[in-house]
């Protein structure tokens, strides 16, 4: 398995939350943060997406940043 840069996936997943997770190969989860954060902005209707927008998107970020890492220091193990 090839080295994941976890400032790529953060970057990938600031600009579009779930893109960070779809790069390191989390596919169902990448998909699901997408479709929250699509039902998130159709809650600002009615305000409360307001609260959960910010709430999905940073933890998007800091998911694809710490799991990016999480795959390195496997793929480390496995070739020491």
């Amino acid at each position: 398995m090839q080295q994941k840069s976890a400032g790529l996936a953060a970057v990938l997943s600031f600009f579009i939350t779930g893109l960070g997770q779809i790069y390191n190969g989390q596919i169902f989860k990448g998909i699901f943060l997408i479709l929250l954060q699509l039902l998130n902005g159709a809650l600002t209707v009615i305000l409360i997406g307001y609260l959960f927008l910010p709430i999905v998107w940073l933890y998007g970020v800091i998911n694809a940043y710490r799991a990016a890492e999480r795959i390195n220091r496997r793929n480390q193990r496995r070739f020491d």
